[in-house]
């Protein structure tokens, strides 16, 4: 069943709906470029021709990611507490508390020369308070899945309406939590809710793929329009150029889904979470290795470079975790479970 009852699709892989992580796939490579390019261009003082795709990217690139990690929660909302915040909150907040002390472990030094040890250890706390780094998505996740639940008797419409209103006034705190949240959550709102209608403009883009590329064309024309006249944020804009990025990367992941074309992008996907929680190290080390020793190549080269570094060594990393016996980088220990483990075919994501 989809989130919302109705049939899924018939395009599975095992127990995975296809098109969901091809979208992730893209979502997450997107997340990397944006990291790599950025981190790239800083360290060298000046742009690459990466940074247009980054910007491009930008109105889209993390609603998507949102939305899609509403798409199941129907199927699990109503659990019990206990079995939902095992599920919802102590998963991530786990993976947040070891990898944060991982990159800490690396960063250490660095921040030590800038700000001396008691300052490494201050800002080491306040990372419970305010998200570190790159983590700040699966901090922000299980934030979601609690409102979200204390909510779900309240109005639908209501609820999405209200988190439409701070997205477009794109609060700025200087604080992770509120200004992410308020940005983010109608996207995810918007999965939960809209998840059947999701799944059936997925099975409209693969049952007319020349109309479905077609507005693809026509999207992409637009979006890139107003990134470059400078108002893709503007309020409401920024709502509306959101959820349509998040159908073309739908439609996109369903397209390519169908014709079984770069499958690697699948499986990225299904190991969003691994590369996520990873890549901050293989893109630091190849982003350091490169700039000192390949200076002759082009900046944008070098980014793409980071990017599929990124991506790939922490695909690496996962994989000699799990041969060498430390999985407990990647997969939660039964000690750090607060409900029974049950390991059962289901649809992702609802751990």
């Amino acid at each position: 069943m989809t989130a919302n009852g109705t049939d899924v699709p018939t395009r599975m892989h095992g127990d995975r709906v296809d098109w969901v992580d091809y979208a992730k796939g893209i979502c997450i490579i997107m997340v990397v470029m944006m990291h790599s390019v950025l981190g790239v261009e800083a360290a060298a003082g000046h742009t690459s021709f990466m940074h247009y795709v980054v910007e491009f990217a930008k109105p889209f690139r993390m609603p998507d990611f949102f939305l899609i990690s509403g798409l199941f929660l129907a199927v699990v909302i109503d659990r019990d507490w206990r079995t939902y915040l095992d599920r919802k909150v102590v998963h991530f907040a786990y993976f947040y508390i070891l990898w944060v002390t991982i990159q800490f472990a690396f960063k250490a030094p660095s921040f030590a020369a800038e700000l001396g040890w008691a300052g490494v250890v201050k800002l080491y706390a306040l990372s419970f308070i305010d998200p570190f780094g790159t983590l700040w998505f699966i901090y922000l996740l299980p934030i979601f899945f609690v409102v979200t639940k204390l909510t779900r008797r309240a109005p639908p419409l209501l609820i999405l309406g209200v988190a439409a209103l701070p997205e477009s006034l794109h609060l700025q705190t200087g604080w992770m939590v509120p200004d992410e949240f308020c940005a983010r959550f109608f996207y995810f709102y918007a999965g939960y809710l809209f998840a059947r209608h999701v799944f059936a403009f997925s099975d409209a883009a693969r049952a007319r793929p020349a109309l479905a590329l077609i507005g693809l064309a026509l999207w992409a024309a637009i979006n890139a329009a107003l990134v470059h006249a400078g108002v893709s944020e503007a309020p409401l804009l920024s709502l509306l150029l959101g959820l349509a990025g998040a159908c073309a990367i739908i439609a996109t992941g369903t397209l390519l889904a169908e014709k079984r074309w770069l499958d690697g992008l699948r499986f990225c996907g299904e190991h969003s979470i691994v590369i996520y929680l990873a890549f901050f190290l293989p893109m630091a080390i190849s982003r350091s290795l490169l700039l000192k020793f390949a200076p002759f190549l082009d900046l944008g080269v070098i980014a793409l470079l980071v990017n599929i570094a990124g991506v790939v060594g922490a695909l690496i990393i996962w994989r000699l975790a799990m041969l060498g016996g430390a999985t407990f980088l990647f997969e939660r220990p039964d000690a750090f479970w607060i409900a029974p483990r049950k390991k059962a075919a289901r649809l992702q994501p609802a751990e």
